[in-house]
Order: structure tokens, then sequence, then C-alpha cells
């Protein structure tokens, strides 16, 4: 999580909140009284809404006055998903997702002390990955196992690579197939796949469209 918190309170004007997203960058502001207690958010989205309301019926002199005596808690979401800094990475994800959100302020003992957005999960999850310029990516699918992830290891170890990241998933449309994703140092590249390929794995190393050539035996 985020714990430099830009946060506003609810007598601030939409035009200066507007001013705060555009200055730095974000898109969620949390808003909280004098003591860091969460009262709402206002979210990019809210203040687009806002600016749109009444922009059909009103001149541009009376939208701006209007504006400006509008106040952050007129268009602000009140009940807010929250997170405890103690959530695992996967349970915000899932909220995330499941309520299509974009961030969650992290609270404990009543008080904002973080905010965990969308992009922070991505970048956890492209660390979780190995995702660098200087690593490449390998993938098989292979059947679900015991024994499966130690033999590709036990592979690597023999041919002295070291694995930068590995992930499974389940092969869509085929029962009892995972998909496993390696990445490992480009300077090793070749020789990781030539160690897999000597094992009898069919590696993938580039897009491909059918994978049945590349299903186990």
């Amino acid at each position: 999580m985020k714990t430099d918190l830009i946060t506003v309170s609810p007598d601030t004007p939409v035009l200066k909140a507007r001013e705060i997203l555009d200055t730095k960058k974000i898109s969620h502001l949390p808003v909280t009284d004098g003591k860091a207690r969460l009262l709402g958010i206002v979210t990019d989205r809210d203040l687009k809404e806002a600016w749109a309301s009444p922009a059909s019926t009103l001149s541009v002199y009376e939208l701006t006055y209007v504006l400006q005596k509008l106040k952050v808690e007129s268009i602000m979401t009140k009940d807010v998903l929250i997170a405890t800094p103690d959530m695992t990475i996967e349970r915000a994800a899932r909220i995330l997702h499941d309520h299509r959100i974009g961030a969650l302020p992290v609270v404990k003992d009543d008080k904002v002390v973080g905010i965990i957005t969308a992009t922070d999960l991505m970048e956890v999850l492209l660390t979780s990955l190995g995702m660098s310029d200087d690593s490449g990516r390998l993938s098989m699918i292979v059947k679900d196992r015991i024994g499966i992830l130690a033999e590709i290891g036990k592979a690597m170890q023999q041919s002295g690579i070291n694995i930068r990241s590995v992930i499974t998933f389940p092969l869509r449309g085929h029962r009892d197939l995972w998909q496993l994703i390696m990445r490992v140092n480009m300077k090793v590249y070749d020789k990781a796949l030539e160690a897999l390929q000597a094992k009898g794995f069919k590696v993938i190393t580039h897009y491909v469209e059918d994978v049945t050539p590349y299903l186990p035996d």
C-alpha cells in the first residue's frame, strides 16, 4: 500500500479536488475528518460525472459558478469498501475485481493509514512474475500431478540455471492440465530451453493459438 496519503475534507470544493487529482496524477482521494477517520472517497469518475450532469443545461459561466459552490461531500461515495494492513494481496485483488473498483483505503484502528490501487496490484503481479527486460518466458502444458515442479526445478538445477519465477494456472477446456510459465535470465534462455526439451517437455516460446501440439502425451 501507499502510505504517503493525499486526502481531502468533506468541505473541499470539487474544483480543488479536480486540481489535486490532475497535479498529483492520481485517481482516488479518501475523504477524512480532522482525525484521519474515513468519511468517503471521491474518484476521477465522480468528478467527471459532476462535470457532466449539469453541463447540458447551463452556460459556461453558470457551470463554473455551480462547480465553485459544489463540495466533495456532495459527490463522494460514503459506503466505502476498505482493506486492513494485514489483508492479503490476493484478498484485496478479489475485492477490487468483484466490485469493479480501482482502490481500497487501508484502515487501522478507525484511521486511514494507506491506500492500495489496481495499479499497485499490477506492480505486485509483474514483480512476482519476474517480469523484466532481461528475462525470458518459457511455457509448458503439464499434467496436474505431484512432482512436476520438482522435475522442472531439477532440470534447471542440473543445468546451473536459476529460475526467476514460476506461475501455474488451469488450462481452460482441459481437465487436469495446467499451464506452467517460467521466467529465466535471457543469458541462459537458450540453455534452459534445451534442458527442458531434453527432459521431454514441449516448450512454448511464442504465442500460439492452438496449443494441441503442446499437450503432454
